[in-house]
């Protein structure tokens, strides 16, 4: 007797990111072990069927040849890296992903390998997503495609994209609560040990992991606000410590990121909030005197104004964090080649 599967098959070339292989892969498997039914068979296939080389320099071998894989396909996955841009130019391989294309129930990438699907004609007229740092690139180079930055992945028909590495993870999480339902993804997610599926439209980019700024003032006292929030992080406050004006605090924070040094803590201390509530049972009042707030109040109108919910309707929601709601930052980089993280 047969036994159905769900087939994956995850596209790769030289130079591609191994994470955005594995995370997907991984995952899968872990979703097979926790009763997936029917269960995910994965495969890895290159134009030429012979092994490549990831961009850490490690082999992806076991691969097939793109133009031997007949039948049906359950997911086309799309890998990004380094080699995204000799990947775009490879006919061979174009014509191979709008074949599989057709054969394929939905199609998904990693990163810039929503380059590669646009390249192929697969995102025309669509909404996608990749990472932020070649989103302008993107859009200049195929104006048929809406992109859209600050999702962590978007869904529009069965077209998947996701943004950098490890929202390949997230993606794959959506992928296996749209097959088996949430409580399979939650399993997966914990053994993975991650902080479970984060919602497609938290931004790439927070607080937290935003570039470091060029200015060594501003990096300084960003330092000084995430570890000590709870403190008098006032402008004159902050201004004294850095032994400048407030007058020039404030030009240095509005030309580095684009806020005022008051907005920064805000938006700092809500986004910290926001994991204490997700991720613990402190009460709301004892997470606002953590983070510095002054009142539970005060808290509440700032989760409001940043999220656009209380924080007790932040805790119910079941096992997601927040999603962050600052725009992924334009870099110089945007400019250059897709080469993918």
């Amino acid at each position: 007797m047969t036994t159905t599967t769900r087939r994956v098959l995850v596209v790769a070339y030289d130079d591609a990111q191994i994470l955005d292989v594995a995370c997907p892969s991984a995952s899968l498997e872990i979703a097979n072990s926790h009763g997936a039914g029917p269960p995910y068979t994965v495969e890895l296939a290159t134009v030429s069927g012979k092994p490549v080389r990831s961009s850490s320099g490690i082999g992806l071998t076991g691969a097939r040849r793109l133009a031997s894989i007949t039948g049906r396909i359950d997911t086309l996955l799309i890998v990004g890296g380094n080699g995204t841009e000799a990947a775009m130019a490879d006919d061979a391989l174009l014509t191979q992903v709008r074949r599989l294309a057709s054969r394929s129930r939905r199609i998904a990438s990693v990163c810039t390998g929503a380059f590669v699907l646009a390249a192929a004609g697969l995102l025309d007229g669509r909404r996608a997503t990749t990472h932020w740092g070649y989103g302008e690139l993107m859009a200049s180079a195929f104006p048929a495609v809406t992109v859209d930055l600050a999702p962590l992945y978007i869904r529009d028909g069965n077209v998947y994209t996701s943004a950098g590495v490890t929202s390949a993870l997230d993606l794959t999480l959506a992928l296996i609560e749209d097959d088996h339902g949430p409580t399979l993804a939650r399993e997966v997610a914990r053994e993975l040990v991650a902080y479970l599926h984060r919602p497609a439209d938290q931004a790439q980019i927070s607080t937290f992991l935003a570039p470091p700024p060029g200015d060594r003032v501003v990096r300084d006292l960003l330092g000084h606000i995430s570890a000590r929030l709870a403190d008098d992080l006032s402008p004159p406050a902050l201004a004294a410590r850095a032994g400048i004006s407030t007058r020039h605090l404030t030009r240095l924070f509005t030309r580095q990121l684009g806020v005022t040094p008051a907005r920064a803590v805000r938006d700092a201390r809500t986004e910290a909030a926001a994991h204490l509530v997700r991720g613990s049972e402190l009460s709301l009042a004892a997470i606002a005197r953590r983070c510095g707030f002054r009142s539970a109040e005060t808290l509440r109108q700032a989760f409001l104004s940043h999220y656009g919910m209380t924080g007790n309707t932040l805790r119910r929601i079941p096992d997601m964090p927040a999603p962050l709601k600052r725009e992924p930052p334009q870099t110089s980089r945007s400019k250059g080649n897709p080469r993918g993280d």
